[in-house]
């Protein structure tokens, strides 16, 4: 496994591979990593030639009060799961070789982005949409795999493919779940062993929203408050929020007719968690 620690010398090695015809796979992540991106690695794995892992924790989707300095980081465990998957290149850059000092060039999404995650992490979105687009001019990939668990990012993802004609294909991921139902994510480190019990609100939430869809309620505001009495009922579990939402659109439904995404987030003291699933009628 070669590492490459340049945007220059990642986007040199990317014209490479495409000269030389070859299928490029990149899975992007921030580190620390665990079951769930290791998912999408061999999902990944399965479709290309070279397979390109980024680790870069991106400041420019952190807000002011949000966990960047603490966000977990474990360069050298990193490497060695990805090495254990097959991994060709593991792109690892710093900051300062990402974004110049004087960077003046955002990329925007404005119809996906303002709600759910977006609505109370202004500007999250405007880092994703920046960076992602950036990796993908850095590592020239024919494929890129998102997991599922990011549900909002995954559709603003494939929005920017669309609308900004990437030529890259998105591989969605599904949620990989620890043995007791918690979506996996990085954050869960921060849970003590009560937070990390009581975060399982999230998930019951949801097996209890698809219970009563499968029961015929079609409702959102039924579904919602359900959802809501149950976390309501737990320990330290502040709701962000629970919507249903159209899910090409994001928009509010207040009666499930179509397909929707039902999304959560709920804060177990200091640490923001999400979860979700999709109905379909």
């Amino acid at each position: 496994m070669e590492i490459i620690k340049t945007a220059e010398e990642m986007q040199q090695r990317a014209l490479e591979l495409k000269r030389a015809g070859r299928v490029v796979g990149l899975v992007p992540t921030m580190g620390y990593l665990h079951e769930g991106h290791l998912s999408l690695m061999r999902l990944a794995r399965k479709q290309c030639d070279v397979l390109v892992v980024s680790i870069f924790v991106n400041p420019a989707q952190f807000g002011p009060n949000e966990d960047l300095e603490a966000y977990p980081r474990d360069f050298e465990r990193d490497e060695a799961l990805c090495e254990q998957e097959g991994v060709d290149l593991l792109f690892y850059p710093e900051t300062e070789n990402m974004y110049a000092g004087d960077a003046s060039v955002r990329v925007d999404e404005d119809a996906l982005s303002g709600v759910l995650c977006g609505a109370s992490r202004p500007g999250h979105f405007r880092g994703v949409c920046t960076v992602v687009a950036k990796l993908f001019n850095l590592v020239q990939p024919d494929l890129a795999v998102f997991g599922e668990k990011d549900a909002q990012q995954l559709r603003i993802i494939e929005r920017l493919v669309r609308d900004l004609n990437f030529p890259v294909g998105i591989i969605r991921g599904p949620i990989v779940r620890e043995p007791d139902g918690l979506a996996m994510s990085s954050r869960n480190k921060y849970l003590s062993e009560t937070q990390r019990k009581n975060a399982l609100c999230l998930s019951r939430s949801l097996e209890q929203v698809a219970e009563l869809f499968g029961q015929g309620e079609r409702e959102a505001m039924v579904l919602r408050e359900a959802m809501a009495n149950l976390i309501r009922s737990v320990p330290e579990a502040e709701i962000d929020y629970i919507e249903i939402v159209d899910d090409t659109s994001l928009v509010t439904v207040d009666e499930i007719r179509n397909d929707v995404l039902v999304a959560l987030a709920v804060r177990m003291g200091d640490t923001r968690l999400i979860d979700n699933l999709v109905l379909r009628p």
